[in-house]
């Protein structure tokens, strides 16, 4: 029998494997997050039959070449065994688990992945910043509109922000440029701030990724294909998600109504600057924002109004979707994966 239920960690929707079938499992460790899905293949698709997802902020406090702190570590870990035992629980046979900025960056991020690999029996594999584009871009593919001669996919993380610029035509989309940002919420919010925040502040966020946007504009033009009419713009991460819900007045925060959501971008810029003069503990409460992100969104709204002020789009749509599912759909199109 095909029980549905709904995942305590992450919202998500999931429904009991079927024991007979191959069952998939993607695990993205992030600066701040640390996010699992579990799924079977179907015609077109996946079914997810489990799901986490934790703030962990493994990159709190590293800075550049710093080292991952010992409290960070134990909470990474704590969340990394849940992931475990419901990877065994759910018998997959088909795993991958990727690491990213944080462990790109981080000095002693080797022993970190030896620890993991001894303690926790979990392989991580630290991508480079091209795969980690790559794999969100796959994991928001059905969200991309064909129509659309261009699109640009961006998505905001802790450690790092990847900015891909695509063609698009019947037989799908085409990298045809990315950028990795070393900026993202947890990095901009150590050095600016995310409890007390006033506009200059606010300004300054922007102000810092702006010289490297404008350098990836220089060269490709991404504007002229705006002017043009026929771009797409997609953002994927929790700053997006988290706006959506908010522009959605959401109670609770419900995936499957932001999931696919297109907002007009005059009203996401205006839920930013709200935010950016609000008070701390205002956000805190917020049912979409909540304490884990409370300090962190500010630093994910800079970032977005600085890539608008370049390429003012009129409209967003908003994946809550991204390298977990690039994986899977990686893990099932090749086949050829590590075994658990």
């Amino acid at each position: 029998m095909d029980v549905a239920s709904r995942s305590q960690d992450s919202g998500v929707e999931i429904r009991s494997a079927d024991t007979r079938r191959e069952v998939y499992a993607a695990l993205d460790l992030g600066t701040n997050n640390c996010r699992l899905l579990i799924a079977c293949a179907e015609p077109g698709g996946f079914r997810v039959i489990d799901a986490f997802s934790r703030i962990v902020r493994l990159g709190e406090g590293i800075g550049d070449g710093g080292d991952l702190s010992r409290e960070a570590i134990d909470r990474t870990l704590a969340a990394l065994r849940i992931c475990m035992s419901k990877i065994r629980r759910n018998r997959v046979t088909h795993l991958r688990a990727v690491a990213t900025e944080v462990c790109r960056r981080a000095g002693n991020s080797a022993a970190f992945i030896e620890r993991v690999r001894k303690e926790i029996g979990l392989e991580l594999d630290v991508i480079t910043t091209r795969e980690e584009a790559q794999l969100a871009l796959d994991g928001c593919s059905p969200l991309l509109d064909p129509e659309n001669g261009h699109a640009l996919v961006f998505d905001i993380g802790g450690g790092s922000t990847e900015l891909m610029f695509l063609r698009q035509d019947a037989g799908g989309a085409t990298l045809k440029a990315w950028l990795s940002l070393p900026h993202g919420v947890v990095t901009l919010s150590e050095r600016f701030g995310g409890y007390a925040i006033d506009a200059e502040a606010y300004r300054a966020m922007q102000e810092e990724i702006m010289p490297v946007l404008r350098a990836f504009e220089a060269e490709h033009e991404v504007a002229a294909t705006l002017g043009d009419g026929g771009l797409q713009v997609l953002g994927t991460s929790g700053t997006v998600t988290t706006l959506a819900g908010i522009h959605l007045d959401l109670a609770r925060y419900d995936r499957s109504r932001v999931d696919g959501l297109w907002i007009d971008f005059p009203t996401i810029i205006g839920i930013c600057r709200r935010l950016a003069t609000s008070d701390y503990e205002l956000r805190r409460r917020h049912p979409c924002i909540g304490r884990e992100r409370a300090d962190l969104v500010v630093a994910g709204c800079a970032i977005l109004e600085a890539m608008h002020r370049l390429w003012p789009a009129k409209r967003l749509r908003v994946a809550d979707r991204g390298v977990r599912e690039g994986i899977l759909f990686e893990l099932m199109r090749n086949g050829a994966v590590p075994t658990v």
